[in-house]
């Protein structure tokens, strides 16, 4: 037995004993990329930390056998070496591969391949009772699919099979700039049906009447006439911002080409464009010189290290709409008028046909083979400060996203009531899944993605130190120190990545 089997061994035992007993239990990863704030009985927790390695890379199938806490950069790191790379790569480094599997990601590739979970081949994964069992798309594909962003309320994923694609050295990125989004729309559309052109497509909406589609090519040759561009040094800038500044030029596109592993995690620095609420919050002037001294700590594993400590997600407004693309610049018309937040986040989706917990539309399938495309929009920006209206503007813009086919991504903060969630995910097919699988001792996906507002105005009335913790400057420099202690910085600093010349050399030949 190796060391993985034994580790699984261990974990089935555990968690036998806790069905044994009748205990629901959560997971420890050691880690997380959910802005939810979590409460839970740490003597019923099931730790798999120590699952965190690359066990095989296979250069002749192309597919890679992960543990669950690999992270992103981690596992790029090491299938670049066999000059490979994931399909579906989520843009911050510190996401893993478990996480992507249990939760729901989607990213710039993903108008080509779906989501994260459908470049998996199989997962192993301990059952509710103890079970340790296989499931793919033709041993229990009820399970594979249901598990696929059900937030880990079916079992425990312990190992998992991703299919793999060849690398090359850059990315040829090309800025389209749009005066509307309506025109975005309108652009997105038209470069989607160019997949065998492109290989990556999102896009920025900086205002009612500015934004950027940006479109990736993977390529071995750059153009000497072009410039090659990095983002991940301190004197590097914010990729949001230099795409900015690319559309500012005029109405023409512009090429660049950016080092595959640079582009993959071109959003990390600055968490897209999240940090900036920091600057903002502690009065510090946002330009190059400070967001230079201070990079270390707007790297995404800082950020969402200082997130949990702090409590800022709770006014924060920080969620990802899927909905059909058709309707996408109604729901931009809505949170322009309620919230007025920017930039927003374009990226077009595959959607994976239901049932499921990742986004899809009730009218998605055009046929029995294909769905049409979604697209996301990301909103992450400041609410109103008073409680009361922050609830109510979360509750509107989850109504209004139903009313346009939408679902949200379950990784953020969830307000609807337990019929209402169970209305818009379906409740029927997921029961007979937990029964199947022996999973229903286990919180359920409304029960680890619900807020409890009722909870939280308690605890927050019975603490002092919570109290205390939300008076500004207090909150701010509380979140910084935990932020620091947490040892998060030296990975985002392991995160940097080698010359482009020297990985040539050493990757890709």
């Amino acid at each position: 037995m190796n060391r993985h089997e034994k580790d699984v061994a261990a974990i089935a035992a555990q968690v036998k004993g806790l069905y044994n007993q009748r205990e629901p239990f959560r997971i420890f990863h050691g880690s997380t990329n959910s802005t939810r704030h979590s409460v839970f009985d740490r003597k019923k927790i099931v730790d798999i930390s120590h699952l965190k390695f690359v066990l095989n890379v296979d250069s002749e199938s192309r597919t890679a056998l992960v543990e669950p806490n690999v992270p992103m950069d981690r596992l790029v790191e090491t299938t670049l070496k066999y000059g490979l790379i994931p399909p579906v790569v989520m843009e911050f480094p510190g996401i893993t591969v478990g996480g992507g599997y249990a939760g729901t990601s989607g990213e710039s590739s993903s108008f080509k391949y779906g989501f994260f979970d459908r470049t998996i081949n199989y997962v192993e994964m301990v059952l509710a009772n103890g079970e340790v069992v296989v499931a793919s798309s033709t041993e229990r594909p009820d399970l594979f699919n249901g598990g696929a962003g059900a937030c880990g309320s079916l079992g425990v994923t312990t190992l998992v099979e991703i299919q793999l694609i060849e690398a090359k050295k850059y990315v040829e990125t090309t800025y389209h700039p749009v005066t509307s989004m309506p025109a975005a729309v309108e652009k997105l559309q038209n470069v989607m049906k160019c997949k065998d052109q492109y290989d990556y497509i999102d896009g920025i909406l900086f205002s009612r009447t500015k934004g950027v589609v940006i479109t990736g090519h993977l390529t071995d040759e750059a153009s000497k006439n072009k410039p090659i561009r990095t983002f991940s040094q301190a004197q590097d800038p914010w990729y949001y911002l230099h795409a900015r500044d690319c559309i500012s030029k005029g109405d023409v596109p512009v090429t660049e080409y950016i080092p595959i592993d640079e582009y993959l995690f071109r959003y990390d620095r600055g968490g897209f464009w999240v940090g900036y609420s920091a600057f903002r919050y502690f009065y510090v002037p946002f330009n190059g010189l400070m967001r230079r001294y201070l990079d270390k700590y707007f790297r995404t594993r800082m950020l969402y290290a200082a997130l949990h400590a702090s409590r800022h997600s709770q006014p924060f407004v920080v969620q990802d709409l899927a909905l059909p693309i058709s309707n996408a610049s109604e729901m931009v018309e809505y949170t322009d008028k309620a919230l007025g937040i920017y930039p927003l986040w374009l990226c077009p989706l595959r959607q994976s046909p239901p049932p499921t917990f990742n986004p899809h539309s009730l009218d998605g399938m055009l046929d029995d083979k294909s769905t049409k495309p979604m697209l996301n929009i990301g909103l992450w920006g400041y609410g109103p400060s008073s409680r009361d209206a922050f609830l109510k503007i979360n509750r509107n813009l989850e109504k209004k996203l139903r009313e346009l086919g939408g679902m949200k991504w379950l990784y953020a903060s969830t307000y609807y009531s337990e019929t209402e969630f169970w209305d818009i995910y379906g409740h029927d097919w997921y029961n007979d899944l937990r029964q199947k699988y022996h999973a229903n001792s286990l919180p359920s996906v409304y029960d680890k993605v619900k807020t409890d507002i009722e909870a939280e105005t308690r605890a927050l009335k019975s603490s002092w130190w919570l109290r205390f913790l939300s008076c500004w400057p207090i909150s701010g420099f509380w979140s910084f120190w935990k932020a620091r202690t947490s040892g998060q910085h030296i990975l985002a600093d392991k995160s940097r990545w080698e010359p482009i010349e020297e990985k040539d050399r050493k990757h890709l030949g």
